[in-house]
This record gives C-alpha cells, sequence and structure tokens, in this order.
C-alpha cells in the first residue's frame, strides 16, 4: 500500500468539492456483492441504525439504505453532500447527511449499529477517526473500513494511467496500490475494538472510455488539486493514451473490494 505518511501530507492539498461532479456521475461504487456479503457476515436487519463516514457521495450509504438500513452519514465537503443527496433521490432513497468529520462526531455515545468508511480512511486523523467510531457503537457493534480499488497490474490501463497522474502531479503518492491496507487492523486495535477479521474479493469493473476519463479526472491526483486548466490538458492526453493502446470499449478495469470488520466489546 502506499506510504500513509505521504497520504496524509499530500490530502491536506485535496479537495474533492471540486470534484463533486465528476466524482458522482463516473466513480464506480461499491459493487452490490459487497453489500449481500457484509450483510451475511454481520447479519444487519431493516431497522439497524449506520453511520457512513466520509461519505463522499454517497456510495456505502446507499447501499446500506437499499437494504432497509436507517442511515446517517458525514462529510466535509458540502458539494459531495448535496451530490449525494441527488443521488439518493433519484433512487428514492432517505438517508441523514450532515456536513461533519470523522474525527468530532456529534452523535451520542452508542447510538449506532455499524460504522463504515468506504475507500476513505486514508484520509482522516485515523487514531481520533477509531476512538470516535468506538464511542458511537453500541456494545457488540461493529466498524467496517472497506476499500473498492483499482489494480495497476504489470502493462494494463491502470499501471499507465497512474504513470501519467504522476508526470503532471509528481506530489501525488497514491499510485502503486495493492488494495490491501494491514495498518487499518493496528488502528482498530489500538482504539480497543476486537475480534478483528478482513476479506476481499475481485471483479473486472467495466468502465467505457468516457467513463474512465471522469472516474480518473475525479481522482485526488488531477482535479482534486491540479487546477483546472492543468487537469484539461491531462484529460487531453488520457484520452490519446486510451485511443492509441487501448482502443476497445468498455474497459475491464481489475479491482480488489477489500474490508475490515472489527467490533466494540460488550
Amino acid at each position: 500500500m502506499p506510504n500513509v505518511k505521504a497520504i496524509k501530507a499530500f490530502g491536506d492539498k485535496v479537495d474533492f468539492g471540486k470534484t463533486a461532479s465528476d466524482y458522482g456521475r463516473f466513480r464506480a461504487g461499491f459493487p452490490e456483492d459487497f453489500f449481500g456479503r457484509l450483510a451475511d457476515q454481520l447479519a444487519f436487519s431493516p431497522g439497524d441504525t449506520a453511520l457512513d463516514i466520509g461519505t463522499g457521495t454517497g456510495t456505502v450509504a446507499r447501499g446500506l439504505a437499499r437494504r432497509g438500513l436507517a442511515v446517517s452519514a458525514v462529510d466535509p465537503a458540502p458539494a459531495l453532500l448535496r451530490e449525494a443527496a441527488e443521488l439518493d433521490r433519484a433512487e428514492g432513497l432517505v438517508v441523514d447527511y450532515r456536513e461533519g468529520r470523522a474525527e468530532n462526531l456529534e452523535f451520542a455515545d452508542a447510538s449506532f449499529d455499524i460504522v463504515t468508511a468506504g475507500q476513505c480512511w486514508h484520509w482522516f486523523d485515523r487514531r481520533r477517526a477509531a476512538r470516535e467510531a468506538l464511542r458511537v457503537l453500541r456494545p457488540g457493534a461493529a466498524l467496517v473500513i472497506a476499500h473498492f480499488d483499482w489494480l495497476p497490474l504489470a502493462g494494463n490501463v491502470v499501471e499507465a494511467t497512474e504513470a501519467l497522474i504522476q508526470q503532471v502531479n509528481p506530489v501525488w503518492t497514491l499510485a502503486g496500490g495493492t488494495g490491501i491496507y494491514p495498518e487499518w487492523l493496528g488502528d482498530a486495535a489500538d482504539a480497543g475494538f476486537a475480534a478483528l477479521e478482513t476479506r476481499s474479493f475481485d471483479i473486472d469493473q467495466p468502465y467505457s472510455h468516457e467513463a474512465w476519463c471522469g472516474r480518473i479526472l475525479a481522482s485526488a491526483g488531477v482535479s482534486a488539486t491540479l487546477d483546472e486548466v492543468e487537469a484539461m490538458r491531462f484529460d487531453a492526453r488520457l484520452r490519446a493514451l486510451l485511443g492509441k493502446s487501448w482502443p476497445e470499449d468498455p474497459l475491464a478495469i481489475p479491482h480488489r473490494v477489500w474490508w475490515l470488520v472489527a467490533r466494540r466489546p460488550g
């Protein structure tokens, strides 16, 4: 996995609010199979209460709401929360979105049956976020830290795309990931969680050329940190690369779904 200290330093420069529209339109959310496996693992039921921290455009929050959970969600970016609410309305779902941070949750102790963090744990002050998650969970309830990451394999389009991002944005620190995060287990254990368990599965996620370019524009290394002119120049270079070297459309982008379940004792 990328160096977490470098991620934290880079994260201070990232503003996902600048990318909210592309983020909502083009970034593939967690696959439904993930929510099915999680439901079997945790045996949650309709009406259970869930809190999704760092919700972004609500991909995890919506997945839980589809299964009948009563979901609240927080994120520090109002633009992302507005995009999430629009996507919810299109599906007829209701999530209680609130502007806020994982490190300082405005919820009472022992309020939730599950706390989730999808694709965002690396952006937090992780120790504080873990302690807050423990505080708002009921005894025996679970924290779920999940990722849905593209995989840069030798010679594939992901590896080439990451190399292009690094050319235009050398301070980007997220290249070369494996989609597995062993350090997160230490975060949970240090905060007082127990019964830690990790699971994963791999899939090929289809992306059209248009969607892949939009997905990359919405990433931390491009529109969330570059100015608009730089981002558009990058987009043109990526489109040219795809047309030359990966003309098939849609692309099959390898991804790994990985998650940690950690229980509050009691």
